[in-house]
């Protein structure tokens, strides 16, 4: 069996591959929302289809990032919120591994942890949600003045730049709590996530797919990353069969624009790679914008790449050509701001997309 490369450049150690023998037990740490449940469900399901005499348990847990709805994610550090205390769990021997949504994990994580295994991508797109029982096509359908609901910086960059005449308000919660504030009117749409909502079996809930030209996706959107502690080699071996090489590639090619830019929450940035029909070329574009949407610049490259080092060159190369356009004194004049704003913290760590895990 091939072992993969763990993602943010640490190999699996080869001692991975002496692990002959399936786990007795396994424990998966996840946050206790809907969709992180579903996540790690999901992961369950299929470590107990490969080992049947498996004992696979989940773990849920109420993460900061989870409490605080007051604020937007930028302002009180970061996704890294939502992965603390299930790292805690994996370093404390609670738990073995630790499902996510790889959009939501932060570019560089901490020492002693890795990415060890990446499942095959949903729809990495974008949604538009309009209240139960509207009919809105597009956003090119709404008036003036309507209010649209995110908590992604580069989802308001996005509106900003293309739809100026409407007004984005910010929007925090479970998915529950989206929904039913956007049924009361509070927001004439709001925009999630198509893979969360598909996943919990809400794609009726979708009134248009945001085509990738209109809105990029975010680094890893779409995507669950399964994270472990980097001394387990044997577990890195067992969790093998669940990856999927394809949109590895296509995530760790995004991954590494927001880490050479150092992108953190307080910055608009998007990355999204897409394989041809024929799986032979990776199709790689990325976004720096500022939060107005005033300025927004874009690269692409393609390639065909057959390991990690090559995805991540092909992210490398997007990254500079975004850099010889002026990206790195928006991203540094962004976090800045951030680091000087009420509450920011670990500008360094979090992700690049400022929406909670359930968009």
């Amino acid at each position: 069996m091939t072992i993969p490369t763990a993602f943010d450049g640490a190999a699996v150690p080869p001692s991975a591959h002496l692990a002959a023998q399936p786990p007795a037990r396994l424990v998966i740490a996840s946050r206790e929302s809907r969709l992180a449940m579903w996540q790690a469900e999901h992961v369950q399901a299929a470590l107990r289809r490969l080992y049947p005499a498996c004992d696979v348990q989940i773990l849920g847990m109420t993460t900061r990032g989870d409490q605080i709805l007051d604020r937007t994610l930028s302002k009180v550090g970061g996704k890294g919120l939502f992965v603390k205390e299930l790292e805690n769990a994996l370093a404390e021997g609670r738990a073995d591994l630790a499902v996510h949504s790889l959009k939501d994990v932060p570019m560089v994580l901490p020492e002693g942890f890795l990415l060890s295994t990446i499942l095959e991508r949903e729809d990495p797109r974008d949604a538009l949600v309009a209240a139960a029982g509207a009919t809105l096509d597009s956003l090119d359908a709404l008036p003036p003045g309507a209010v649209v609901g995110t908590s992604s910086l580069r989802r308001e960059a996005m509106i900003r730049a293309r739809y100026p005449h409407l007004q984005v308000n910010s929007l925090r919660g479970n998915l529950d709590t989206r929904l039913g504030k956007l049924d009361r009117g509070d927001y004439a749409a709001i925009i999630l996530a198509a893979a969360g909502l598909k996943r919990l079996g809400l794609g009726h809930r979708i009134s248009a797919l945001i085509d990738e030209d209109t809105s990029l996706p975010a680094a890893g959107q779409g995507a669950l990353g399964i994270e472990i502690s980097a001394s387990r080699a044997e577990l890195a071996h067992w969790l093998a069969p669940l990856h999927h090489t394809a949109s590895a590639h296509a995530v760790e090619a995004e991954r590494m624009v927001s880490r050479l830019l150092g992108g953190s929450c307080e910055v608009p940035i998007a990355a999204f790679a897409r394989w041809d029909a024929d799986g032979a070329t990776l199709r790689m574009r990325a976004r720096v914008s500022t939060p107005d949407g005033a300025r927004v610049l874009e690269a692409h490259v393609e390639g065909a790449p057959r390991d990690t080092l090559a995805a991540e060159a092909m992210g490398r190369q997007v990254g500079e050509a975004l850099v010889a356009q002026g990206a790195q004194a928006i991203v540094d004049a962004l976090t800045t701001a951030g680091e000087r704003s009420d509450g920011a913290a670990g500008a360094g760590r979090g992700p690049t997309d400022s929406s909670s895990p359930l968009a």
